[in-house]
Parts: C-alpha cells; structure tokens; sequence
C-alpha cells in the first residue's frame, strides 16, 4: 500500500476565543494559541507526504517549485478557502483529481475524492441558485435558508481548520520522498521537514482563523440583514474578495500571496468585531433551530445576553450577565476573550424596558417618547419577556423591530392592537 494508506491519523484540536479589542489581552492570547497549536502541529508532517505519494512503479514526478514558490501559493489557497471553506476545498479537489495521472488517483487526500468535490459543487451551486433566485423572493421567506447556509459555513470552516489545512500547510516532506522540498540542498541527509512544518502549519491555521471569522461575519451580517439588496451587496462584495484572491494567485503567486497577506492582516484588526458576530451568530442560530425557548427559564439572579451598542471602551454584542448592584443600578458582568479575569460594566441610569421583536427581543432605554437599544436578548428569551420585567423591574414590554412595524400598520389600517399581559 502506498504512504497515504500508512499516515497516522491527524488529531488536533483548536481552541480560539476573542472577545474585545484590548491590545495587550489579544497578544497574550495569540501566543497562547500558537504555542499550544505547535504542540499539535508536531504529528502532522506525514501528510506532506500523502500529497506526492504514489505506486511505487509509477511516473516519476515533475521537480517540485522552489520551496518560497510553494509558501507563496500556500498562503494564497489557504486565503481562498477561509472565505468560502465549502467552494474553496471542492475547487483544490476537483483540480487536484483531474491534474493527476489515473494511477496516482486512489493515494490523493480525502478532498480530491469525487464523492466530496462533486457533491461539495453540487450543494455550492444550489447556494448560488437560492442567492440568484432568492433577490427577488421577500426577505422573510429566504432567512431560514440563509441560517442554513450559514450553519453549513460553519461546519466547513471547521472541517477546514482541522483536515485541509494542515494538510495543505505541510509542505516540508522527508529527505528522500518523492519531490522532497529539502532533497535539493545541503540539508538533504537532515530529517528537518517536522520543524519547518512544526513552524509553518500553526502560522496556516492562525492566518485561516482570523480570515475565516471575517467571512463568518459577513454570513452573519447577511442573516442579520431584512433587505434582499444588502444580502446581495454582502454576497458580492465576498465574491469579488475570492475571486481577487484567486486571480492575483493566478497571474503571478507574489502577487498573490502579498494581496493574501494584506487580507489577513485586515482580518486580524478586525477579529475582536468577527468573533463577536461569530459568537452572537452561533447563539442565535442554536436558539433558533433548536427552538431553546420553549425548554428555556430566565434566571432570577441574572441573564446573559449581548451589548447592542458600544459603551466606553467595551464594544458592540460583548456578551455579559446583567445583574443588579448593592445600589440597585445595573451592571454588565463580562470576560474579555470569555477566559480573562471577569470585568463589569455599569449601565446608565434611567428607565428600561423590553422591545419584544418577531424572532429577537431587545432591551431598550427610554428616552420620552422615543426608545434606544442598549442589550439584545438571545432568541431563546422569546416569549420570556414579561418574565424579564418582573426579575428587573422594568416598565413593560413594547413592540420593536418588525414587530413595531407590524403593530404600526394594523393601527394604520385600523385595527385595534392586541393587549399586552398585565405586569407586576
């Protein structure tokens, strides 16, 4: 059997969490992650091998580009894929299926099967057709494919992470295999591949992290959205970023790799504001399909639920427990990153209520006549919002969202709105 039928299988497991945008915070976790991911790395150099592994009365193969050649293109695909994990692993799939020689055809990685890319392409082709198809449909009817695609971004992305990229970043192979990087040079008779992926591998998986929460964020964003025009304006805008990655990578890798490199230092300022939206995305989407509501009790010593606009330094949709002080007043208990030692943040004084909304509610502050959202409730709090004003002692409940909307146009046509449940 040949070195794909002997690798030992990959195991590793990656633990990523963010939470603000506090500098020194992010840096002390970056190092955690890396060094624990080089601990992971460690076992992963034999794949290298299953990418070159062939019978062994097969065609020799064609001298392998310079080593900076292959880093370049690497950097490149593993881009391409954190945008779209699904398209981006059954493209590398299928081309890397017909490029090969029909002998070398049963030692390629789980990616170049044909059951994966051919039905990978298939489910990628129907996403097009409902976004192509679904413009024109009303914005209520195309969300819950929507949340259904983002749920498949998700797992992708985490099939991705796991199998693909290490995969696909361990290009350092033994001194004597077949298109060894190393056989060409004065290190020839030094087994060193372990390092150089040890070092290689962990760097791919951070740049795909970073690249894949911005493309999840712009999933969630979409999903978020009640207009079809900016569904379709973030759709393209995602598009035309991929197709960039692929084209430069195309033209010249350089090119490629340096228009790679500037998407993924972007999407590492950004990647406090992406988990955040990858957080909110997740609850909402396991309270949603789950239907957690309906099995679900507010706790009467305090909720979580995320920050609806940015308060001093503490960003948008951190998520945090709302509790009451010793003065009464309310305060945001939160964890930046959700491991670091818990911090508070106190609300502003004044009166509250709970905006009840179709899918999500909302607790606003109120401001006379008008309303200003300042926490959003997970939607597993729907129905639970008389039961929130009693814990807190709010005003009441109120219609927000597109539930005020609705309320506005039956007052419009005249009829009479529905009456809300007497609250204590």
């Amino acid at each position: 059997m040949g070195a794909a039928a002997n690798a030992p299988p990959i195991r590793c497991r990656l633990y990523f969490y963010t939470k603000t945008t506090d500098v020194p915070d992010m840096q002390r976790l970056f190092l955690v992650v890396a060094s624990s991911l080089a601990l992971c790395a460690l076992p992963m150099s034999a794949p290298a091998a299953t990418r070159s592994a062939a019978p062994a009365d097969g065609p020799a193969s064609s001298a392998p580009p310079p080593i900076g050649q292959q880093i370049a293109q690497t950097i490149s695909l593993i881009t391409g894929v954190a945008i779209s994990p699904l398209l981006g692993m059954s493209a590398v799939g299928a081309w890397t299926y017909l490029k090969a020689p029909p002998e070398r055809r049963p030692h390629l990685p789980w990616f170049a099967n044909p059951w994966f890319w051919m039905l990978a392409l298939l489910l990628v082709a129907l996403c097009f057709a409902k976004d192509t198809v679904g413009t024109a449909a009303p914005s209520i009817l195309k969300k819950p494919f929507d949340a259904a695609e983002t749920v498949e971004h998700k797992i992708s992305g985490l099939i991705a992470a796991g199998l693909f990229v290490p995969i696909a970043a361990a290009i350092f192979q033994a001194p004597g295999a077949e298109g060894a990087s190393l056989s060409g040079t004065g290190l020839a008779m030094i087994d060193l591949h372990w390092l150089g992926n040890a070092l290689l591998v962990p760097v791919a998986l951070a740049a795909f992290v970073v690249v894949f929460l911005a493309s999840t964020a712009i999933n969630i964003l979409i999903l978020l959205s009640p207009f079809t025009t900016v569904d379709a304006a973030l759709k393209g805008f995602r598009l035309a970023v991929l197709g960039s990655v692929a084209v430069s990578a195309w033209a010249n890798p350089w090119v490629g790799a340096a228009w790679a490199l500037v998407i993924i230092v972007i999407a590492w300022f950004i990647a406090g504001w992406s988990f955040r939206m990858f957080h909110f995305g997740s609850a909402y989407l396991w309270d949603f399909f789950t239907l957690r509501r309906h099995r679900f009790q507010p706790d009467p010593s305090g909720n979580w639920l995320f920050l609806a606009r940015r308060l001093g330094k503490v960003p948008v949709r951190t998520y945090g427990r709302l509790v009451r002080d010793a003065q009464g007043g309310f305060v945001l208990g939160y964890r930046p990153w959700l491991i670091f030692p818990e911090r508070t943040l106190p609300l502003p004084s004044g009166p509250y209520a709970v905006g009840r909304g179709l899918i999500h509610s909302e607790v606003v502050e109120l401001e006379g006549d008008a309303t200003r959202s300042l926490l959003t409730l997970p939607p597993r709090y729907r129905s639970h919002e008389a039961e929130i004003v009693r814990i807190y002692g709010f005003v009441g409940v109120r219609p927000a969202g597109l539930r005020a909307a609705l309320c506005w146009f039956r007052s419009a046509l005249g009829f009479r709105p529905k009456r809300q449940p007497a609250l204590a």
